[in-house]
């Protein structure tokens, strides 16, 4: 089925050829997938449109969407160990964090969205025309196309299609090229639920099949998860096609401020967690320090040794805290980034190169001596390198926010301190659209999750994605006749 496109109901030939997928921890190839065509886009986008306008879907009662979406998440349980198999070796993440984060998470988000189908409401209002009645309708937006990043394939696909769904919208799916694998099987858990044909399409391929969703004039909003050059490629052929209503959650560079008074013990555990999950493959992962003074040599040391410490092999093994970087490319854009940090001057405390042998394995780094004007302190890594910059307490806290501001991305932060002023004047200063207090970044279906400035437009999850995937319609009824 790998190599067949799913469109109105029906697994499809290609008419694009087709692309390998490939194991990073063995640089095996797994299997070849579908390149979707212009003439395949055409065709999803065509069959989505008519399933929204004149099938079973529109007329659906929400007891019976919900249903549907309830059976779904089912499915992904009957089927949780394949999918967390499948999801390790096709991204390479710990099957740890397959089962938990991405298998289980996926199924939480389709509970949590078809219990809120049936509580999708409008609202009267009290306007000032005699004899008029006023009420606001929430209507699906349209055709979607839901545009996946390879870090979290599934997952992110959960995100995404749970709301869209449950608001009654059609959908084109197309995950990345590089972890297609999962984004294929729940498509074909979605056809066995019942959905009905033409409401979920894919169209598996590369950069030019995402090329073509980005300006097509049939697609009514599009939902993209990933880089931040990419999100604007997508911005600009949306203004030059139909204005297609944008989701873009994109890049991160989040700080994380270890205070004077913070336990440095609890603050290396969270930030370790924080930052090397899935190989630092993680948008929100902590990845820049800033650390008081007085305690920057006791926290470089013990979060060198707790990385230092962690096992790196197949996510196959349980025993393993880390997994591959996802591609021989990424991995070579990883040891770049790290050699530019040695070349400017910072210190490698710990690991700083790729691990020998088969598999895209790449050591967690610590960098202590960073400061700001490094390019590591600045550009997004995307891997398991942690910049250490110090900080002193004299300092005003106003001058610590602008160092932690002084970045084009805004997605997320961390802050480790003891004191609650401190932690508020912090959160309150950072521009970023997740700021946690003593915890990893861990986002949760009920709190919005996006980004300021160049990390993104818009919120994902929670009645958030409500109002990402529908319409506000004002109906005025005049009855003064």
């Amino acid at each position: 089925m790998s190599t067949r496109l799913y469109i109105d109901g029906e697994w499809v030939e290609a008419t694009g050829g087709t692309i390998p997928t490939i194991n990073p921890a063995t640089e095996e190839v797994l299997d070849d997938v579908a390149l979707a065509s212009s003439a395949d886009v055409d065709a999803a986008v065509a069959a989505a449109r008519a399933a929204l306008e004149k099938s079973d879907w529109t007329t659906m009662l929400p007891l019976q969407r919900a249903a549907l979406l309830f059976r779904l998440a089912d499915l992904i349980d009957a089927h949780s160990e394949e999918l967390a198999a499948l999801e390790t070796r096709d991204q390479g993440q710990p099957i740890g964090i397959s089962r938990i984060v991405s298998v289980t998470g996926a199924a939480e988000h389709f509970r949590y969205y078809a219990g809120w189908v049936t509580k999708i409401q409008g609202t009267t209002n009290p306007i000032s025309f005699p004899d008029t009645l006023h009420y606001t309708r929430r209507e699906p937006i349209g055709v979607n196309a839901l545009v996946l990043p390879w870090n979290f394939p599934l997952m992110i696909l959960a995100w995404k299609l749970a709301p869209a769904l449950a608001t009654g919208n059609t959908v084109l799916v197309k995950p990345s090229e590089v972890t297609p694998l999962t984004s294929i099987r729940l498509v074909q858990l979605i056809e066995e639920a019942g959905f009905p044909k033409g409401v979920v399409n894919l169209v598996t391929g590369d950069h030019t099949t995402g090329s073509l969703l980005s300006s097509h004039m049939g697609i009514d909003h599009l939902s993209y998860t990933g880089s931040t050059n990419v999100g604007r490629v997508i911005t600009r052929a949306s203004a030059d096609s139909n204005l297609k209503r944008l989701t873009l959650e994109l890049g991160g560079k989040a700080p994380s401020i270890i205070a004077g008074d913070a336990d440095i013990d609890a603050a290396v555990a969270g930030n370790i967690a924080g930052s090397v999950l899935n190989s630092g493959q993680v948008c929100a992962a902590y990845t820049r320090f800033y650390v008081d003074k007085k305690r920057e040599q006791e926290f470089v040391d013990k979060l060198a040794s707790g990385v230092a410490g962690l096992a790196v092999g197949s996510g196959l093994d349980e025993s393993n805290h880390l997994g591959p970087l996802v591609s021989g490319k990424h991995r070579e854009h990883v040891a770049r980034l790290v050699a530019t940090g040695t070349a400017e001057g910072a210190e490698v405390v710990t690991g700083g190169k790729a691990i020998d042998g088969t598999g895209y394995f790449f050591e967690p780094t610590v960098f202590g001596g960073v400061t700001d004007e490094m390019t590591i302190a600045h550009d997004e890594i995307f891997g398991p390198v942690l910049s250490v910059l110090a900080y002193d307490d004299a300092d005003e806290l106003d001058s610590l926010i602008a160092r932690a501001n002084d970045t084009e991305y805004g997605l997320a932060a961390t802050i480790w301190t003891r004191d609650i002023a401190t932690s508020q004047r912090l959160a309150n200063g950072i521009k970023a659209g997740a700021v946690f207090v003593n915890m990893p970044s861990i986002p949760d279906m009920a709190a919005p999750w996006g980004g300021y400035k160049a990390s993104g437009w818009g919120r994902e999850m929670g009645p958030w994605a409500i109002d990402a995937y529908t319409e506000t319609k004002s109906v005025w009824l005049h009855y003064g006749y």
